[in-house]
């Protein structure tokens, strides 16, 4: 595990850079964190990072985005924030998204923790807000 201090905005594409390398080949990115630390805006940056051309906004209503790349290669962004029960993600077919060769962020994964595969990157961050700085640990789960 890796943690690394933001001071600013600024420090986002080194940051996602930075967890893209610590990655290497895994494809699923849980982004774990309170309402407002930032998870959808790490998420804009890693998508840039990757050569993402579409906007990058929260799927909070949709529960899905997907993004194509330069390379005409599908990104997908989820927020399963308003899911109530674990058959919504069923629903939505998440295996065919997990288990594809694209690469998934998942924002509020602990609403579907048990439907996570193995070699998931968990995100974490926590905000001080007074301090206007975040804390964002990168894990890579087994």
């Amino acid at each position: 595990m890796i943690t690394i201090e933001v001071n600013h905005l600024s420090e986002l594409d080194n940051l996602a850079d930075t967890i893209l390398k610590f990655a290497a080949n895994r494809r699923i990115f849980a982004l774990y964190g309170p309402m407002g630390a930032g998870k959808t805006t790490l998420i804009k940056s890693i998508c840039h990072r990757l050569g993402v051309t579409d906007e990058v906004n929260s799927p909070t209503f949709s529960i899905i985005n997907e993004y194509m790349t330069l390379e005409q290669e599908p990104v997908y962004h989820f927020d399963f924030y308003r899911i109530n029960k674990i058959e919504e993600a069923f629903d939505i077919g998440y295996e065919n998204y997990f288990y594809s060769d694209s690469k998934c962020f998942i924002e509020w994964p602990e609403k579907i923790k048990q439907l996570l595969p193995p070699n998931t990157v968990q995100i974490t961050i926590v905000a001080d807000d007074e301090n206007q700085k975040r804390m964002v640990s990168i894990e890579l789960l087994e």
